[in-house]
């Protein structure tokens, strides 16, 4: 009889080593295995999962997971506390520039714009305010500077034409510049000041009874008449007549020009007390209307319901494939498994075949 090889240690460290690869052969195709199916799983189950989620997510009333606090550290903390980009900067730009110089603009009225019931309106609305078009008038016609402008715009004029026009006229012209010596002798005072201080004289007068006879014809009836009227005189004319109004050189440009006012007017306005002040009184009156209601409810007033959900769901399924076959999601996948199976209370109920 032949009896047994006795079990050497090490023939049982051999063994256990073994054993200790075939497992995790073993287990390492487990895991391979499972994230398979959840790749598969998800790519299968992605618009339903999308649905459901919505349909949790636009239950949840906002003041669950939203405050007026958050929302104004949103505004003022992240959004108003940042430049705009120069990426964005030159997109408005370029944009604004595709808009106004389309070729689109040759055949579109300025009434495809603007109703002429909208104009009728504001026309209305214009004519009904008589106290502050009286103050318009007033600053446009009535101040000092719109005297002293025109003061000098019929200084110059006279002045070119007596230095100028004169000589072309001959023995009269002659004689008309003789009488302006003589008189700036007999006076001892300079014409130049003489006809300045007579124009800003008879100007102030002639403004004051301007502003007068505006203001007495401009009623009601006629300020509105006037607009519609004026509206009736351009309406027709295509979108591109606006183009007259600008320049497009490469270093004069309207469009550059006015995103650079509007630039500075929001970096000043953006880091103001009172933009903030306003913000959040704004934030704090929405967010009152709205703290009670559902996700879902607030979305709706946006035009955002479930139908749009879906759609934009269909519209991502290729960038979610993409994601659940991508390496990194693998990777994560495969590790979070790997740490499962690496509690001792897991590794401690399962038992690996060694074939």
């Amino acid at each position: 009889m032949t009896s047994k090889p006795t079990q050497t240690s090490k023939d049982s460290q051999n063994l256990d080593t073994q054993s200790a690869t075939s497992t995790n052969l073993t287990l390492d195709s487990l895991i391979e295995a499972q994230v398979a199916f959840m790749q598969q799983w998800l790519h299968a189950q992605a618009q339903p999962l999308t649905t459901q989620a919505w349909q949790w997510f636009g239950e949840q009333p906002l003041s669950k997971y939203i405050s007026s606090d958050d929302l104004q550290h949103l505004i003022n903390g992240w959004f108003l506390k940042q430049p705009l980009s120069e990426v964005v900067r030159r997109d408005i730009r370029d944009i604004l520039h595709t808009i106004i110089y389309h070729p689109v603009n040759d055949n579109v009225p300025l009434s495809e714009l603007v109703d002429d019931s909208q104009v009728e309106i504001l026309a209305s609305y214009v004519g009904s305010h008589e106290e502050q078009r009286n103050i318009l008038v007033h600053t446009l016609v009535g101040n000092e500077t719109f005297a002293d402008l025109l003061t000098q715009t019929l200084y110059h004029a006279i002045n070119d034409f007596m230095e100028t026009t004169l000589d072309k006229a001959g023995p009269a012209g002659k004689l008309m510049k003789l009488g302006r010596s003589s008189f700036e002798k007999a006076t001892n005072r300079n014409l130049d000041e003489k006809l300045q201080s007579y124009l800003h004289r008879n100007i102030k007068d002639l403004t004051r009874r301007a502003e007068a006879n505006a203001q007495a014809h401009l009623s009601n009836e006629e300020v509105a008449r006037l607009l519609v009227s004026g509206w009736g005189r351009i309406k027709e004319k295509p979108i591109s007549e606006i183009q007259t109004y600008l320049r497009d050189e490469p270093n004069d440009s309207s469009i550059a020009h006015i995103e650079n006012s509007i630039q500075q007017s929001y970096n000043r306005l953006r880091l103001s007390p009172y933009l903030h002040s306003l913000v959040a009184a704004s934030v704090d009156t929405w967010y009152t209307n709205h703290q009670d209601d559902s996700i879902a409810t607030i979305a709706a007033s946006l035009h955002v319901d479930e139908q749009a959900i879906t759609q934009l769901s269909t519209a991502l399924l290729p960038v979610i494939t993409d994601a659940l076959e991508s390496s990194w999601f693998t990777a994560h996948i495969t590790e979070m498994l790997q740490a499962f199976y690496a509690q001792p209370s897991i590794k401690a109920g399962l038992v690996f075949g060694s074939n």
